[in-house]
């Protein structure tokens, strides 16, 4: 909130109705309360909030409070407890299996869906030949013996054939 003059902010309001500002600005403050009712307003109403905050008083503990307290947090995890016992039971003899089962399903849904090489059209095959320069077939090719003298190199020096 802003003070419609734009005197004065907020944390300055707030801060004088706590009594933490310093004297010649809580001066200045105190003035302006006298003029701007909407600041007068904020002001007592943080006043009030202060003053009933001050004047609660927190209950006692009784002094079964820590019983009570792990006997509700007991029975909460008791209740998952009791559902999830019987999964944990299963999962604890079985659950290798089950799992290896599940990804095998999986994998055999996953290959099914998946379109064979067969179903595609010859035209579409064709239209997967590019036109290749003669300098790139050569590079390739001096790429692959390169790469075959490096296998080659690296097995003799680790005592491979």
């Amino acid at each position: 909130m802003k003070c419609p003059s734009n005197a004065w902010e907020e944390a300055d309001l707030l801060a004088f109705s706590e009594n933490k500002l310093e004297a010649p600005q809580a001066a200045r403050l105190s003035e302006h309360l006298q003029s701007c009712p909407v600041c007068r307003t904020v002001v007592e109403q943080q006043r009030a909030v202060w003053k009933a905050l001050d004047s609660w008083e927190a209950p006692a503990i009784t002094a079964d409070f820590d019983r009570r307290l792990y006997g509700a947090m007991e029975h909460a995890t008791g209740r998952w407890n009791g559902w999830l016992e019987p999964l944990r039971l299963l999962l604890a003899r079985q659950g290798l299996p089950i799992a290896a089962a599940t990804c095998l399903i999986v994998v055999a849904g996953v290959v099914s869906l998946r379109p064979s090489d067969s179903t595609i059209a010859p035209s579409a095959a064709a239209a997967r030949v590019e036109n290749l320069q003669p300098e790139q077939v050569e590079h390739a090719l001096d790429d692959v013996q390169m790469l075959g003298d490096f296998t080659r190199a690296a097995r003799s020096e680790t005592g491979e054939l």
